[in-house]
């Protein structure tokens, strides 16, 4: 494999093991037919690459492909550990249950979530193979830190197999409340296959005390404030590590001449509109993609601003298209799209320019740089590291960022213009008030969200983390009892 080294046979166990349900690379077949790796893109390995560089370690996970029998090699310094997944397995523990199941329970039932047996077998079983490659991967004492939502039986599994591990769990996603997550049929199983972690990390405060309710509801174990105590004596923490993202990475990338250079093209390409707006998403029903086109082209239609002066452009990466629900919204935006573009645009000015395709960091940090505007409108997202890279972006203190209200990220960036995104017309009047705000108004606030990201980056969200699961190991080792039931 050019540019990977395999792992050797018998090779040292590691102190930090990462659990994902993708391994952070993806393979390229060359035309030769041999096999080399690059890095993937995506919010988790944005956020986990920098930790692994400073901390080097084994990193599990599938490797993107229904293939047998790739074996762990080394990829910029890390061992990777490849687990295989079989066709059907891809239909149904991740195509099934992962994303057709969880992902709409947790997103507040943007769309209906899908419950069927065969999903939920394949699930556990394809957890029980996650974690006996983490119990093979970890040294005697090691810190596993198991990732999201596909991975939820993992904490419990691996605890069974290495009594000795520190876990950690870290879901990515929003944690419902009690009232949605109860239609799990399998809702105890996964509270339990969570509580296997000595820490379980969420997103946001109201997510970890969504989590607390329901063990204390479902499973009926103590609990206070952020603790669940179990009857062997140990105790289970529950709180919230915001993630981030490389801020200083970021800033550097932003501020090179060739991402400026391509900033200026872009800014060309698309006639040097007075400002220009972006959103830039995973193609996903959650996104709010569809209601945000129609309130921009509301502005437009009602005289706000022209194709002249503003345009749109969205960028919506691939996802999931084997997946029926994926499909349909695909191809409603693409009829929107054209509608609007058909409705409102000049030649060579259309009011929407729509990409439907996945671009690599560098143009990412072009377009974050070329646009004045940043649109951000999930109906429910965990965080949302795309805010937060926009902001890093701007070096000039420059740029206004609009952004949902129920993004992760909105808790911190009290700064943006925060609008609610099933209110089509408070959209449009935030969307109009950051096109009209004056310089100074838009460098107040982009001043307070960048000093907010800079503070808190990916590198303090895994330190916190770590430390506190080193913390509560120790309070494991005197067999904590709860002081009152709460």
């Amino acid at each position: 494999m050019t540019g990977t080294r395999r792992r050797a046979a018998g090779a040292a166990r590691a102190d930090l093991v990462i659990v994902a349900n993708r391994l952070p690379v993806d393979r390229v077949v060359q035309p030769d037919g041999s096999v080399t790796w690059r890095r993937s893109p995506g919010g988790l390995v944005s956020a986990l690459a920098p930790v692994m560089a400073k901390q080097p370690g084994a990193w599990i996970g599938w490797p993107g492909d229904v293939v047998e029998d790739v074996k762990p090699f080394e990829h910029e310094g890390m061992a990777l550990i490849p687990v295989t997944i079989s066709a059907t397995e891809y239909e149904e523990y991740y195509e099934g249950f992962s994303n057709a199941t969880l992902w709409p329970l947790y997103h507040d039932v943007v769309a209906k979530p899908e419950f069927h047996r065969e999903w939920w077998d394949s699930y556990v079983e394809v957890n029980r193979r996650f974690a006996e490659a983490a119990a093979e991967a970890a040294a005697e004492g090691a810190m596993v830190w198991v990732q999201d939502y596909q991975l939820q039986l993992v904490p419990a599994l691996l605890r069974e197999l290495r009594e000795d591990l520190r876990i950690g769990f870290f879901l990515h996603i929003p944690f419902p409340p009690a009232e949605l997550f109860s239609q799990l049929p399998w809702r105890r199983q996964i509270l339990e296959g969570l509580l296997g972690a000595d820490i379980v990390g969420f997103q946001l405060s109201g997510a970890a005390q969504n989590f607390i309710r329901l063990v204390r509801q479902r499973v009926g174990h103590k609990t206070h404030r952020d603790s669940v105590y179990l009857p062997d004596g140990r105790m289970v923490t529950a709180k919230a590590y915001p993630i981030s993202i490389d801020t200083a990475a970021f800033e550097a990338l932003a501020a090179s001449p060739e991402v400026q250079e391509r900033a200026a093209r872009i800014r060309s390409d698309l006639g040097n509109p007075r400002k220009l707006f972006l959103g830039i998403d995973r193609l996903d029903y959650t996104k709010g993609i569809y209601a945000r086109l129609r309130a921009f082209s509301e502005l437009i239609h009602d005289g706000h601003f022209t194709v002249e002066d503003a345009t749109f452009v969205q960028v919506a990466s691939p996802s999931r298209e084997r997946v029926d629900q994926y499909r349909i919204l695909r191809d409603d935006i693409d009829r929107l799209v054209g509608h609007i573009n058909g409705d409102l645009g000049r030649i060579g000015r259309p009011a929407i320019s729509y990409l439907n395709a996945s671009f690599p960091q560098s143009e990412m940090a072009a377009l974050y740089v070329a646009a004045d505007i940043m649109v951000v409108t999930p109906f429910r997202d965990g965080m949302n590291l795309v805010s937060k890279e926009y902001v890093a972006s701007r070096i000039e203190g420059d740029g206004a960022l609009v952004l949902s209200e129920f993004a992760g990220a909105a808790e911190e960036l009290r700064q943006a213009y925060l609008v609610n995104p099933y209110d089509i017309n408070g959209m449009k009047a935030q969307m109009l008030e950051a096109y009209l705000a004056d310089d100074k108004e838009q460098r107040r606030r982009m001043k307070a969200m960048r000093k907010t990201v800079a503070e808190n980056d990916v590198a303090t969200w895994a330190s916190s983390f770590f430390e506190d699961l080193a913390l509560v190991r120790q309070g494991h080792d005197k067999q904590v009892k709860p002081a009152r039931r709460s």
